[in-house]
């Protein structure tokens, strides 16, 4: 797989997902075998660029390359401004959001609300595209299949995107309507990428190995994007990975791994947001990590009254430690479980 000059790891991407893919978990998903991961979404708004929230989402501190930063918005001039600004910080591939269908983002007109208007989405994109072209940067798309079912325009834009220089497409095959609700449907992204001769990146429901599998085969797509499956659970990057190269499936990790992934992610979490926020925002780590674990609804209750970092990484290793004397590995997970923590996919 390349993006441009970049030629990534493999081909099992981490989804941009609003509150989760901050530089921590990022960096813990490539370290569990994922070969590409966005940055959670950057606004275009200027006023806003200095903000605590903008400035964590633009943090690549320790990051490996390729550096990538999705940016959203809906006024082409601004969307190039905050291509211009995130390349001085260090990104080195830029994504365009038309692929959020939260409210709060939809009803400005930015993510995946833009593809009503294709005139302003082909806009947008090319003025990201003439903006990056001179840093060498490449420009990539994330979108859904349509606004609704009755206006799947998808495959209009994706060439309209690939003439206007355009270096990946990655396709949700859901529409905006139906947000996270139902089932993908794979039959839009496999008509994508046999319109268009860049890369296309298939997203949606991809929550186990035999899924990616499947999915791969029935869009002919070049690559698969994981978005909530991997909460609580990074090391399905590598379980894909595995069963895509050997068609053989891993064992589930040790408990010990875990345990110490878990660990190290927190700490690289309070880093970056400090004592208050880290350990508020850690929760639902933590809790993903233990939805399906013995005990782990207990635990998740515990984890709402502690206040102290100190004191939750305590609390996650007595966990983990009671875990391990009655199992070396973590039990086999069911796929969908991801369903009832979902966050926002941008």
């Amino acid at each position: 797989m390349h993006i441009g000059p970049y030629t990534l790891a493999n081909n099992v991407f981490v989804a941009p997902m609003a509150g989760v893919t901050d530089r921590p978990f990022r960096q813990l998903c490539r370290s569990f075998g994922a070969g590409y991961a966005v940055s959670e979404m950057v606004t275009s708004r200027r006023d806003l660029w200095n903000s605590l929230k903008t400035s964590r989402r633009a943090n690549h501190e320790g990051e490996p390359g390729p550096v990538a930063v999705q940016i959203a918005g809906t006024d082409a001039q601004m969307m190039a401004d905050a291509a211009a600004y995130n390349i001085d910080r260090g990104a080195q591939i830029i994504d365009i959001n038309m692929g959020c269908p939260a409210k709060k983002v939809c009803n400005k007109w930015a993510g995946s609300a833009l593809m009503q208007d294709e005139p302003l989405a082909v806009a947008i994109a090319q003025a990201v595209v003439r903006a990056c072209e001179p840093h060498g940067v490449p420009v990539t798309l994330k979108m859904r299949t349509g606004w609704s079912r009755e206006h799947r325009n998808a495959l209009v834009l994706a060439r309209a995107f690939e003439d206007i220089g355009v270096r990946m497409l990655t396709v949700h095959g859901r529409t905006r309507e139906q947000g996270y609700k139902g089932l993908a449907e794979y039959e839009t992204i496999a008509a994508v990428k046999s319109a268009v001769r860049i890369p296309v990146v298939a997203n949606g429901d991809v929550d186990s190995p035999e899924k990616a599998r499947a999915v791969l085969a029935a869009t002919g797509a070049d690559a698969v994007m994981v978005g909530r499956a991997a909460q609580g659970q990074p090391w399905i990057f590598r379980e894909i990975a595995h069963f895509l190269a050997t068609g053989t499936q891993l064992a589930p990790p040790l408990v010990a791994e875990v345990q110490r992934a878990l660990l190290e992610h927190l700490q690289d979490h309070y880093g970056l947001y400090g004592e208050f926020t880290g350990v508020r925002s850690a929760r639902k780590h933590i809790g993903w990590y233990v939805r399906a674990l013995p005990g782990g609804d207990a635990f998740r209750a515990e984890m709402n009254g502690i206040e102290d970092s100190g004191a939750q990484l305590s609390a996650v290793h007595r966990f983990f430690d009671a875990l391990g004397a009655r199992m070396d590995r973590l039990p086999v997970r069911a796929a969908g479980v991801a369903e009832e923590f979902a966050e926002n996919e941008a």
